[in-house]
């Protein structure tokens, strides 16, 4: 391993894009896409069925990005029978929840290897840092948005 630099908002976004590229290389091969696969993740631990608002809102609130594109990926998982409907309520489908299942199997793998041999105690640490900068940031965009 190399010398690692201070933990800040370019190591930060390099490691994010390189867990995402090996994501989005998974999901290629499986004709998903990241927004689809955030979008039906959180359909997937969801406590149960879910509006589309509850839902929207909550990848909103990840992915920091339009509610009208997320609104989008949400029809797309309909029109693609992972998402079902009844009435209001949006459910995952079997489809749905295997696609998630050979996914997360196959970058549980990669990850695996990602991650072996690096100190529990560091990771712990990695953690807590980057949950504090996550909450730090969050709060900095509400008030920028407020602002606006």
């Amino acid at each position: 391993m190399t010398t690692a630099p201070t933990v800040d908002g370019r190591a930060i976004g390099l490691a994010h894009y390189a867990g995402r590229s090996v994501l989005e290389h998974v999901l290629t091969r499986h004709g998903a896409t990241f927004a689809r696969h955030i979008t039906l993740r959180a359909a997937v631990v969801a406590d149960g069925p879910v509006t589309a608002d509850a839902l929207v809102a909550e990848v909103v609130g990840a992915l920091k990005t339009d509610p009208a594109a997320v609104r989008v990926t949400v029809e797309e998982l309909l029109a693609e029978e992972l998402l079902s409907a009844d009435g209001p309520l949006l459910r995952p489908t079997e489809a749905g929840r295997q696609l998630l299942a050979v996914v997360g199997a196959e970058t549980g793998e990669i990850s695996a290897r990602i991650y072996a041999g690096i100190p529990a105690e560091d990771l712990a640490a990695g953690g807590r840092v980057l949950t504090l900068v996550t909450e730090r940031a969050n709060a900095e965009l509400a008030a920028l948005t407020r602002q606006e």
